[in-house]
């Protein structure tokens, strides 16, 4: 079909989008231009784009950090426990809510999604006093456990596990296979988009993750990325914004690495998966 559109409905089009693409764009750019930076044009009026004197002075004092290291290795573990504890856990409990009969099932259905409603904020204080009480405060284990599962990767996963059709099911349920080999031989195989789509988003929530790890994380062998930036980045005086945007530059790097390796399984994962 040939597109009627007037020329300047379609030039109006690409402008919009054009505009969309700079305002998104722009704080990225700003913020890895600065990171080549002095501290003084930074703080310059009027501001400027381009470095006048582009340093690697911030990446050095950043890597240089006495604990960077390990604030790195906190972040990366918590990541990935939480991202493969989720694409555990939510694919295990879609499949049940999808494809199993139980008693309670819409129950355990409405409670999931009920949760989605809830702000985190109100579970804040309830989930630290838990963890407190069970002597994790001030741990890795802390950092992971209350989010290894959620109730958007359940729902997200329920959701796709719903459009498969269940003649796979009576198959494998027909050669004496049991739940949990059917789910792991025959489901999870095809779960590749939903469980790219829930990993990508489940890291990037977990490595930006900053106010949980700030209350939890009570010394610096506990730190992770985003918690050590703000509290080293700024000091008494005023805020060292250099060694900021650099730490900022490599808390993004993994995330973009992440994205671009597993993008085509994300846009597919959004695409193929509905609201049935």
């Amino acid at each position: 079909m040939l597109d009627k559109r007037p020329a300047w409905a379609t030039a109006l089009t690409y402008l919009l989008l054009s505009i969309a693409l700079i305002a998104v764009t722009a704080p990225f750019i700003w913020m890895f231009l600065g990171s080549f930076k002095t501290d003084g044009e930074l703080r310059q009026a009027p501001p400027t784009w381009w470095p006048q004197m582009a340093t690697l002075d911030n990446y050095t004092q950043l890597l240089a950090g006495q604990n960077f290291t390990r604030f790195f290795v906190n972040s990366v573990i918590v990541a990935v426990a939480v991202t493969v504890g989720n694409l555990l856990f939510c694919s295990m409990l879609g499949y049940a809510l999808a494809m199993l009969n139980f008693r309670f099932k819409n129950i355990v259905l409405v409670v999931v999604l009920g949760t989605m409603m809830i702000p985190g904020v109100v579970t804040f204080i309830p989930q630290f006093v838990l963890v407190v009480n069970l002597g994790l405060a001030d741990t890795l284990t802390a950092l992971t456990l209350p989010f290894l599962v959620g109730p958007f990767g359940v729902f997200l996963m329920r959701q796709f596990i719903m459009g498969l059709p269940p003649d796979l099911l009576d198959a494998g349920r027909v050669d004496g296979a049991g739940e949990l080999t059917i789910f792991a031989r025959i489901i999870l195989p095809l779960l590749g988009p939903p469980l790219a789509t829930l990993g990508i988003l489940t890291f990037l929530g977990s490595w930006n993750n900053f106010l949980w790890p700030l209350v939890v994380a009570q010394n610096e062998s506990t730190y992770t990325l985003p918690v050590a930036l703000a509290l080293y980045a700024t000091g008494q005086n005023q805020t060292n914004y250099g060694l900021l945007l650099a730490g900022a530059c490599v808390v993004v790097a993994p995330l973009l690495i992440v994205f671009l390796i597993f993008q085509r399984r994300f846009i597919e994962g959004i695409a193929t998966t509905g609201i049935k």
